[in-house]
């Protein structure tokens, strides 16, 4: 159930029994072990009093130990704790084995699930002072920071601001086959994972909501407590009443989201990868992002699912970007087929508006974001853009977007309004009807409507023919550019480069009622600089 796969046995007090009684024990233990990973281990018979057997025993372990594989770095430090005490002089101790990564004297490391930064004063393992602990030792440490009263047996000492507490893990299990109950759905158990027991419901990942006796299978998991853990961490089961134990297995999904009953079908396929891709760390950077469907996920969100060191994260991250399964969306990362989608998506909204608004200059990209993206990250979205605008697919100008595919024709109809538009603002030069009386004056004696008219109107606006000043003034392109003309030359020729407005009045031939607005607006696009009563040409 822990899948241990290495072992021993060893039979105590062997000087309390003569030749015949330990032979006996002897077969006794093998029939008991027959069906276990201890079918072929070495047996050893020691006497603690005499010292009759250790001689044989150490060299026994030596042999075992040198077959054993060495522990991989790649995860951080954990330690699930499981006693904390108070030494005089030097403050809290917590004790346990430290299950994967190294802690080092000063470290900074934080104790879940109650996020308190401590800080490491001092380390001993097997007795002994060292500078460093390293994964499989058992190790204590002295931590600065927290009161040992603050701390129980079950919590993770780890780094700070990676993991996170759960209530909810997806994982894999296998019945006992000597249990006396299959597992069943919204059963309640006892979970032992780390040093902490907590309670659970169990939710059962198949149409029959059962597990029998001998039988793996994919469950849910959601316990009445937080606990610390991360994939492929083993864990026990036990019933709630009475307390026997009824089956192990591993954890695939640390951070799970609950189920209906609709998606099980999908998330069984989803285990099923993560189980596939245990040695292949791009692919379950893939499969998570896959599950995180559109939204996708962070740097942190995915070392808080694996428990992955930064540079482990970071390569099979890169490994994905290289062969364009996932995007980068700025502090966020997508799987290539739910980016896709939201493009396709993005880009139908856009030519669904233009059917609809066939004049307009585009969307906006405000009302976009709120039809299509609105439980996104903004990062998302703008990425979205991005990629579209780089396929070729879209333009984006100032707050609107626009498909490329989309050109605004006029009918005859609308040329006309266009025309005597043009030819309003042309013939007025720069004392321009306000808008609305221009409107007015296009669509006087014909049975256009006045929103037609402004939609027609917008489009030149669009084109950069007619520049807009204030709401209602809106004034020809050239007839700006030549009057900024105008006042550079007169600049030109101060020794301050200054204008007043009854000198601007006399280059523009216009009145106060469009001196001030032009002046405002020569403001706003850094032409002139207001300077008291004057302004000082740029």
């Amino acid at each position: 159930m822990l899948e241990i796969k290495t072992g021993l046995i060893i039979l105590t007090k062997k000087d309390l029994v003569d030749e015949e009684l330990l032979e006996f024990v002897k077969l006794d233990a093998s029939e008991l072990v027959e069906n276990s990973f201890l079918k072929n281990a070495p047996m050893i018979a020691v006497s603690a009093k005499t010292g009759e057997g250790i001689a044989e025993l150490k060299e026994v372990l030596h042999e075992i130990s040198a077959k054993i594989p060495s522990r991989t770095n790649e995860k951080v430090a954990r330690l699930p704790i499981d006693r904390s005490f108070s030494v005089k002089g030097f403050g809290a101790v917590v004790t346990g084995t430290l299950i994967s990564g190294e802690i080092n004297e000063l470290n900074e490391m934080e104790v879940l699930p109650t996020r308190k930064k401590v800080r490491v004063r001092g380390l001993q393992t097997h007795g002994k002072s060292v500078k460093a602990a390293h994964a499989g030792q058992r190790t204590a440490v002295n931590l600065g920071g927290i009161d040992y009263s603050e701390i129980e047996r079950g919590m993770v000492l780890t780094v700070p601001n990676i993991l996170r507490p759960t209530q909810i893990f997806d994982a894999e299990i296998e019945v006992l086959k000597d249990a006396k109950h299959s597992l069943k759905t919204r059963q309640r158990v006892r979970v032992h994972i780390g040093t902490i027991e907590a309670l659970a419901r169990v939710q059962v990942l198949n149409e029959e909501g059962e597990i029998k006796q001998g039988e793996k299978d994919f469950v849910q998991l959601r316990l009445e407590i937080p606990v610390v853990t991360i994939p492929n961490e083993r864990f026990i089961l036990r019933l709630y009443s009475p307390q026997i134990t009824i089956a192990g297995g591993k954890v695939l999904d640390a951070l799970a989201s609950k189920y209906r009953r609709r998606d099980v079908e999908n998330v069984r396929k989803y285990l099923d990868n993560l189980i596939e891709a245990e040695n292949d760390k791009a692919k379950q950077i893939k499969f998570f992002l896959e599950t995180a469907d559109e939204h996708g996920l962070t740097f942190n969100d995915l070392q808080a699912r694996t428990g992955w060191r930064d540079e482990i994260l970071q390569k099979a991250i890169a490994e994905n970007v290289e062969r364009k399964a996932i995007i980068e969306a700025e502090s966020f990362y997508v799987a290539r087929t739910p980016f896709d989608n939201l493009k396709a998506k993005t880009l139908t909204e856009i030519e669904n508006h233009h059917r609809r608004e066939p004049l307009k200059q585009g969307i906006l990209q405000a009302t976009l974001r709120e039809k299509i993206f609105s439980h996104l990250p903004l990062e998302v979205f703008k990425t979205t853009l991005s990629h579209l605008n780089k396929d070729g697919k879209i333009s984006a100008e100032k707050d609107f977007v626009k498909a490329s595919s989309h050109s605004q024709e006029l009918s005859a109809e609308e040329k006309q309004i266009s025309e005597k538009l043009e030819k309003i603002y042309k013939t007025a030069k720069l004392e321009v009807p306000t808008l609305e009386n221009a409107l007015s004056e296009v669509i006087g004696g014909t049975k256009l409507k006045r929103e037609h008219a402004r939609k027609v109107f917008q489009i030149l606006l669009n084109s950069g023919e007619i520049i807009k000043v204030t709401e209602d003034f809106y004034f020809t392109r050239e007839e700006i550019a030549e009057l900024i003309e105008k006042i550079k030359n007169f600049a030109f020729e101060t020794l301050d480069r200054s204008i007043d407005v009854p000198k601007f009045k006399d280059i523009a031939g216009v009145s106060r009622k469009y001196a001030i607005p032009l002046l405002e607006y020569f403001d706003r696009e850094k032409i002139t600089r207001r300077a008291g009563d004057k302004r000082l040409v740029l």
